[in-house]
């Protein structure tokens, strides 16, 4: 079973590609970058836990909202189901497809098994659209494969996976409903929404607050590594390919400033878009020193990094500071 006529989204980032797959069912039709500023979606976290086997640094809003943010701001229904039986969780998405919805799901991207280089990472986003009697029909980021394949046995695993950010076997599927949504009005209150939460992080560890505490910790964890060429590398490519905490959201959310321009012509906006120029940047900087890290195990291209994210911390609240009051 596969749905027919299906407009799989050719995105960069895990949950903008699932949730636009859904989308376009809809006939909704956005750009990434707009679907993650219309997700309120950056933000930054640095999260280490004794059971990680390195830090997490994420940038983007924890797993979960972005698509919350999407439908509220688009006017849209969000039915989000979970369950601890993997057999009721996929009979569930089952009967979904075979009505013709396409569903988004939360799983433990480890077990797909269409990653070359498998990690565990249980907040990573699919879409799935098909099965046959051995495997599902998935779409992923580019990066990934776009339209991929992996065995039902795999997904059943990715989805039960338990551990940071998991969920229990999370679905959802999106919906039209009476309400038209207001181009203009959603991005404004999206811009202001996500720049207000983000200047008023909650703890230290979230937001600009959390970019200057991992200047700090990224040198402790350099001085207790078990493995520096593994850790580093790892994070460096979850950060920059998988998008988590690099360039990639900056680099969204500097397009979608760009569009935002080009929507409500506000000069705070085009302002905004030039700054996250050089925010984008920076954080690319920021993986390739851990590259070099990893593979030198030279100590100054951490202390390089560090005096990074104290400038990043500095910049990415200036910018918010100003886009909160659009």
């Amino acid at each position: 079973m596969k749905i027919e006529n299906l407009k799989p989204f050719d995105g960069q980032h895990c949950e903008t590609t699932a949730t636009g797959t859904l989308l376009r069912q809809l006939g909704i039709e956005l750009s990434e970058p707009m679907l993650f500023g219309l997700g309120e979606g950056l933000g930054f976290i640095f999260w280490n836990m004794k059971t990680m086997d390195f830090p997490f640094i994420g940038g983007r809003i924890k797993t979960d909202l972005l698509t919350q943010n999407i439908a509220n701001n688009l006017k849209l229904e969000l039915a989000v189901k979970e369950t601890s039986s993997t057999q009721k969780a996929w009979d569930s998405v089952k009967n979904l497809i075979d009505s013709g919805k396409v569903v988004g799901l939360k799983l433990d991207c480890f077990y797909l098994e269409y990653f070359s280089k498998p990690f565990h990472f249980a907040g990573h986003y699919t879409a799935i659209y098909g099965y046959d009697n051995e495997n599902a029909f998935l779409v992923d980021t580019k990066q990934q494969g776009g339209q991929v394949t992996t065995s039902l046995t795999s997904l059943t695993k990715a989805r039960a996976e338990k551990g940071p950010m998991s969920s229990k076997n999370l679905y959802y599927v999106l919906s039209k409903t009476n309400k038209e949504f207001e181009i203009k009005s959603a991005v404004a209150n999206s811009i202001r929404n996500n720049a207000t939460d983000y200047i008023n992080p909650p703890i230290t560890n979230i937001g600009y607050k959390g970019i200057l505490k991992t200047s700090k910790e990224i040198l402790n964890w350099f001085d207790t590594s078990k493995n520096i060429e593994s850790e580093f590398e790892a994070c460096a490519m979850i950060m920059e390919k998988a998008g988590t905490g690099g360039a990639l959201f900056r680099n969204l959310y500097r397009d979608f400033l760009k569009e935002s321009y080009d929507i409500l012509k506000l000069e705070t906006l085009k302002q905004a878009h030039q700054e996250f120029i050089d925010i984008a940047n920076l954080w690319t900087e920021i993986s390739e020193l851990f590259v070099k890290v990893s593979k030198t195990k030279d100590k100054k291209y951490i202390e390089q990094a560090s005096e990074i994210l104290k400038q990043l911390s500095i910049k990415e609240k200036n910018v918010m500071e100003k886009l909160a009051k659009i």
